[in-house]
């Protein structure tokens, strides 16, 4: 009877595997496939076109930079928000207050930042793009943080304290050593989407300015630049899987040295 149970439970399972299989197994195929195609043949021939396309490869230089810059404001904005809240009683409610903006489409929220710029007369650019990806990803950086803030036993502060360590040392030696998971969380959450994403820099700065993710659309629309959007998303991938690796060996190496 146990036996028949649990062989039930596992119909319930079907539905999340064929999901899967024909919305995420089954385009990464068709990318993977394309990217080695041209006029029907196995080739090379996309891999070439990118990487001796110097706008191509100027392109994701850009996306990285400004995937780094907007990650590392993130954090500077964001830490000091997350430890104060973590701070008072009312930190949960609001924390809400920075995620209600997320209930709305982020290209609604780009067009309104937008709007806000152009009453003001700010010149729109690069200056503006990195605006609008911290205003958007701000909250996925805040968000880990607090959870991982709050968590923190205060009992190891206080003994700290208790030794004749002063504020600036307990946060330096105990507190930022603790929070060092929200930390790569954080990281992880907004450098993968800033350098994916798409249509926050063409809008905030007038089509000037194009990242890697705006490139990939662009092929896309395009039969004739179908294969190279492919190699293109393939390397999307790659820098996605990239940082998750190197994000997690790091968060394995804070472990085994004791740091938490």
């Amino acid at each position: 009877m146990i036996k028949n149970f649990r062989m039930s439970r596992k119909v319930f399972a079907w539905p999340y595997i064929l999901f899967m299989l024909l919305f995420i197994v089954t385009p990464l195929v068709m990318v993977l496939v394309n990217a080695f195609l041209a006029d029907g043949k196995l080739t090379l021939d996309n891999f070439v076109d990118f990487f001796s396309d110097r706008s191509s490869l100027d392109v994701l230089a850009v996306s990285l930079i400004v995937g780094f810059v907007t990650t590392l404001l993130c954090l500077l904005l964001g830490y000091p928000i997350a430890y104060i809240l973590s701070k008072t009683e009312s930190g949960k409610i609001l924390v809400l207050l920075f995620i209600l903006p997320m209930w709305v489409n982020f290209l609604i929220r780009t067009l309104a930042t937008k709007s806000i710029f152009e009453w003001m007369g700010v010149k729109l650019g690069i200056g503006t793009v990195i605006f609008g990806m911290v205003y958007n990803y701000l909250p996925f950086m805040i968000l880990p943080l607090h959870t991982t803030l709050s968590n923190i036993d205060k009992s190891y502060a206080e003994a700290a304290g208790d030794l004749g360590a002063d504020p600036f040392t307990v946060f330096l030696k105990t507190v930022l050593p603790l929070s060092l998971p929200g930390i790569i969380s954080g990281i992880t959450m907004v450098f993968i989407p800033t350098i994916s994403t798409f249509a926050i820099s063409e809008l905030l700065s007038n089509n000037t300015i194009k990242l890697f993710g705006d490139s990939i659309n662009l092929k896309f629309n395009h039969i004739e630049t179908y294969g190279v959007g492919s190699v293109m998303s393939l390397i999307m991938l790659a820098l996605v899987l990239l940082s998750n690796f190197f994000m997690n060996r790091f968060n394995k190496d804070v472990y085994n040295r004791g740091v938490i």
